[in-house]
């Protein structure tokens, strides 16, 4: 999974990558990019069963991308990196109470849009050229040019309105305002505990229930603080502001919900390891998450729930009880799910 972080100048975008990945970026870059681990208390608790050489979390890719300003375009090297990222994760500036983050998230809308439109026209010439042999194709000359006219309007891809075909079609062109957003409002400390009071907060999070997204709230001075603390520091520290997670850890479950995403694992003396995929994935192609080999000559999948294994304290416990499943090629993944392929190439 891959996150990319877009911003106007002053709205604090590296601050909260440095303040959410520890990278301590310094001055301007092209884009910074930082690996951080998934947390997941699971892996711990296997580690603990299997005492393995290693254990592995799952990672998600963090891109801080700059290059963004108000009516300035988009240059080839930011649309190269937004284009990567599974999401969007938009910081507005939130911090001094005053700010505009609804009129800063259309400024940012309106960029996308307009490289999403070069698109469109491209996909509209395409379709209609070869609409002249194939008559079944002038739907999507219709479609995307209601999409090029929604576009016009900085209105984003993700928001049109069209049957589950039309949506389908339209995921087929890698359009920049149909990726899934979060957004993220950078507050002050004082407006970071009290943001349930802060207008410009309040309007930011009913624009994003209105379009199905959602709204990370986060002070990046205080995740500064926290990356820094000890453990109990950090869990009293937390407590204070009524959270329980650190940002970081916040950040990244709701990126997961977003994406539709879970996390199966595997366990042995070896290796354990957490593995991500989308919800919804049958076993062979999580399988193909560790190997490709395993996918092409998978036979079969012995699973058993995080939850179950952990009840009985062992696999051989597990197996006695008759907890452990034999599953073929149509099962679908489940999270927290422990598993051994059995493959043959």
């Amino acid at each position: 999974m891959k996150l990319g972080f877009v911003g106007l100048p002053g709205s604090g975008k590296t601050t909260i990558f440095n303040a959410l990945t520890g990278a301590g970026v310094q001055g301007y870059n092209e884009a910074n990019l930082a690996a951080v681990s998934v947390p997941d208390g699971r892996l711990e608790r296997l580690a603990a069963m299997y005492d393995p050489k290693k254990v592995t979390p799952a990672t998600v890719n963090i891109v801080d991308i700059a290059g963004l300003a108000k009516g300035s375009g988009l240059g080839n090297r930011f649309l190269a990196h937004i284009r990567e990222a599974d999401a969007i994760l938009m910081v507005l500036q939130c911090f001094d109470g005053g700010g505009d983050p609804l009129g800063d998230r259309e400024a940012i809308n309106i960029e996308l849009c307009m490289a999403d439109i070069e698109l469109v026209e491209k996909r509209i010439a395409r379709a209609a050229k070869m609409a002249k042999g194939d008559k079944s194709l002038l739907h999507e000359v219709e479609l995307f040019t209601a999409l090029k006219a929604h576009l016009d309007n900085g209105l984003c891809a993700r928001v049109f309105d069209g049957s589950d075909d039309d949506k389908a079609l339209i995921a087929d062109c890698p359009l920049l305002t149909n990726k899934p957003v979060l957004y993220c409002a950078n507050l002050s400390e004082e407006f970071f505990r009290a943001r349930d009071t802060v207008q410009p907060y309040l309007d930011l999070e009913k624009a994003a229930r209105e379009e199905g997204s959602a709204v990370f709230p986060i002070c990046a001075a205080l995740e500064a603080e926290i990356i820094e603390m000890e453990p109990d520091d950090r869990a009293a520290f937390l407590e204070d502001l009524g959270l329980t997670q650190p940002g970081r850890d916040r950040l990244i479950q709701i990126s997961y919900d977003l994406l539709g995403l879970m996390s199966f694992l595997t366990a042995g003396a070896p290796e354990v390891r957490a593995w991500t995929i989308a919800k919804g994935t049958k076993a062979p192609a999580a399988a193909g998450k560790i190997h490709k080999d395993i996918q092409r000559g998978f036979i079969r999948a012995e699973v058993v729930s995080f939850d179950a294994l952990m009840e009985c304290g062992s696999m051989a416990a597990a197996k006695e009880k008759g907890l452990v499943r034999l599953e073929g090629k149509e099962y679908v993944m489940k999270d927290g799910d422990v598993v051994l392929f059995r493959f043959n190439v």
